[in-house]
């Protein structure tokens, strides 16, 4: 019965860990001085619109810090180098509306498709992102605040 007892707390201990380092710890400073930060919205067609996240340094991007994902508007997105002081991130936001089926007899909604709500990974407002970056192989996730528009 003892070793059951033992087994047992260690599986759950095991559990406990586990979902302790699944738990991102949000960095609120960068090694490296940020000169700013900000998006631009883009119209690219009738019903579609682009969101495209900049993110400015001072200096050249350290040789040791790797940029790879930011996280906004319940989307990610992976980095695009435009300078070694200049990095872009791109979205494709849809307004693409489906037409759905209103009647009084259900069969006939038959074909109408639920709406798909995808959750993210980190609980933000709207002004807020987080980036993913390792640094010295070690990976952080920074979150950006009072993130503003740009007009283009």
């Amino acid at each position: 019965m003892k070793g059951y007892k033992i087994i047992f707390s260690s599986v759950i201990t095991a559990i406990s860990l586990t979902f302790y380092a699944m738990k991102h710890e949000l960095q609120t400073e960068f090694p490296q001085e940020i000169q700013s930060v900000f998006y631009q919205k883009e119209k690219l067609e009738k019903r579609n619109e682009g969101i495209h996240f900049y993110i400015e340094f001072k200096k050249p991007l350290a040789a040791n810090i790797t940029l790879e994902k930011i996280y906004f508007h319940n989307q990610e997105s992976l980095v695009q180098e435009i300078t070694p002081k200049d990095f872009k991130f791109s979205f494709l936001q849809s307004n693409k509306k489906e037409d759905l089926i209103m009647d009084i007899n259900p069969a006939k909604e038959y074909g109408n498709k639920a709406p798909v709500v995808q959750k993210s990974k980190f609980d933000l407002k709207p002004n807020e992102a987080v980036l993913k970056y390792k640094l010295k192989n070690k990976t952080y996730y920074l979150k950006i605040s009072n993130v503003f528009e740009k007009p283009l």
